[in-house]
């Protein structure tokens, strides 16, 4: 693909959910990269763990509870969304401001048509 279509990168912060150490504010970057996995994203925490799973899954997810793997997707009210990740390890839940994932994502689409679930006012999903 050509610079129509570039890498995205946008920074955020998550709060992990937790009852053993309480919610805490982490920075997480939010990566796409069209050349070389146009269907994935990246979400990336603190000291290198990196998901990568279907973009879809997260514009799905913003509007109803979704699954897929290790990872699974919902909305948290009207202004939020949770993103649950599984590994050997155990599981961890992150709380992020829809907003800056809607950002992100439309960000994605480049001069793709944008999915309906992303077009609204605000960055509110219809």
């Amino acid at each position: 693909m050509s610079a129509a279509y570039p890498s995205v990168e946008e920074h955020t912060r998550g709060q992990i959910v937790s009852d053993a150490i309480g919610n805490r504010s982490v920075p997480v970057a939010l990566r796409y990269d069209p050349v070389i996995s146009p269907d994935d994203i990246h979400v990336v925490f603190p000291g290198g763990s990196d998901w990568v799973f279907a973009r879809d899954l997260l514009v799905t997810g913003l509007r109803t509870p979704v699954r897929s793997g290790d990872v699974g997707v919902w909305p948290c009210g009207r202004v939020q969304a949770v993103l649950e990740f599984h590994s050997a390890k155990g599981a961890a839940l992150v709380q992020f401001d829809s907003r800056a994932l809607i950002r992100f994502l439309r960000r994605t689409y480049g001069h793709e048509e944008v999915p309906r679930a992303l077009i609204g006012h605000g960055g509110r999903l219809h």
